[in-house]
């Protein structure tokens, strides 16, 4: 499951990432590597861009590089 998999409201923790693309260098120079937990927190309308949140703040990125982030889920149950 990449991190374009996950619904609003759910959380999960980086666990591999594709460091081919470079703009998924600069989101890791942001902050996000491995082991950390990230949430979905909204998906724009038509599903692109998403916006992360992780350490307190929040990012927007296209589904094409989130899917270069391999995670686990946290939690299941997104908030409404």
């Amino acid at each position: 499951m990449t991190l374009a998999d996950l619904a609003p409201g759910e959380t999960a923790k980086l666990d591999k990432i594709d460091t081919r693309d470079p703009g998924v260098i600069r989101l890791m120079v942001l902050g996000m590597v491995e082991d950390i937990t990230v949430r979905m927190e909204n998906v724009a309308i038509g599903g692109d861009p998403l916006e992360i949140g992780f350490f307190g703040s929040s990012i927007s990125l296209r589904k094409e590089q989130a899917r270069h982030f391999k995670v686990s889920r946290i939690n299941s149950s997104p908030s409404k």
